[in-house]
């Protein structure tokens, strides 16, 4: 019983990875020596949406300047699809799926902590 306790526990601290970002993302790392190799995966995936979630707040921005507004579209494109990684990443995370978010999980795998 105390093994499901802690696979659950695993799986709200990967979670809160995607639901709170960054915030999660140091929670996890913070207590990592609590933490299992599934919630540290997860905390490098969150890691790397929420460098993606700062890279499309810059780029958004700048292509709806350089546009005239034409651009705004494109942004909004661009959080609709940061907004689905995260659905992805939180249904990954609470069904105990150990499965990179498609195009940008691979980068995860490159940080070692």
């Amino acid at each position: 019983m105390a093994e499901k306790a802690k696979e659950d526990e695993d799986k709200i601290f990967a979670f809160l990875c995607y639901l709170i970002s960054i915030i999660g993302v140091i929670i996890v790392l913070a207590t990592k020596k609590e933490r299992s190799d599934f919630s540290i995966y997860h905390a490098k995936q969150g890691l790397v949406l929420f460098i993606v979630e700062v890279i499309v707040a810059i780029i958004a921005p700048v292509i709806t300047v350089m546009t005239f507004g034409f651009g705004f579209f494109v942004g909004w494109i661009l959080w609709i699809l940061v907004l689905i990684l995260a659905i992805i990443g939180i249904v990954n995370s609470l069904t105990g799926k150990r499965v990179p978010l498609p195009v940008i999980g691979s980068f995860g795998e490159k940080f070692n902590f």
